[in-house]
């Protein structure tokens, strides 16, 4: 055997042989390297990953929350409060006589809202004069400070001139706040 392994060591690959072999032990040493400290930092690397992700998109949630915060507040100051309704019907209607609409009757009522503090006011009544008058009251209404939406508007024309007066009855809507309570964080979580 002796004799078998100096004629295998005089062949001319035989140099080859301990590099192999270095070779071949440290492609050994990579699998095992792979198998057992690679993989586990792998799950690990997942796993911080997926963490990773549920701590943003927490942070987005919040940050959204904060900006609806911001605009909850800003649309609450923009809310008439309650017992300010029945300013808000009589400044409309010195709107209409600034613009020369006839506006006599304005009736006014509250309506529960499914928003907590808050409740619908409701504006409703007979308004006549020229369109171009009528046209400038509306475009007041809508760019008034306070949050109003015209919910009803029924045009009855009466004469048969372009000159004459419009007739229609308008309905105005409101949110009112309630005027003891200001939404809280908590109350805007739920």
């Amino acid at each position: 055997m002796r004799t078998r392994l100096i004629a295998v060591l005089q062949h001319p690959v035989a140099l080859l042989l301990p590099w192999g072999g270095i070779v071949l032990g440290l492609f050994v040493v990579l699998i095992v390297v792979q198998h057992l400290w690679l993989a586990d930092l792998q799950t690990k690397r997942q796993d911080l990953e997926a963490e990773w992700v549920t701590v943003r998109q927490a942070l987005m949630h919040h940050r959204e929350a904060r900006n609806a915060m911001k605009d909850l507040t800003q649309v609450w100051t923009l809310l008439p409060g309650e017992r300010d309704f029945g300013s808000l019907a009589l400044g409309i209607s010195d709107e209409a006589k600034r613009e020369g609409v006839l506006l006599p009757a304005l009736s006014y009522k509250t309506e529960p809202t499914t928003v907590a503090h808050t409740t619908k006011g409701l504006l409703q009544g007979a308004m006549s004069g020229r369109y171009e008058d009528l046209r400038r009251f509306i475009h007041d209404l809508e760019t008034a400070d306070e949050l109003l939406f015209i919910e009803d508007m029924v045009l009855n024309r009466s004469g048969s001139t372009q000159g004459d007066a419009l007739t229609s009855t308008i309905k105005i809507a409101t949110y009112l706040r309630a005027d003891h309570e200001k939404p809280g964080p908590q109350e805007a979580s739920h």
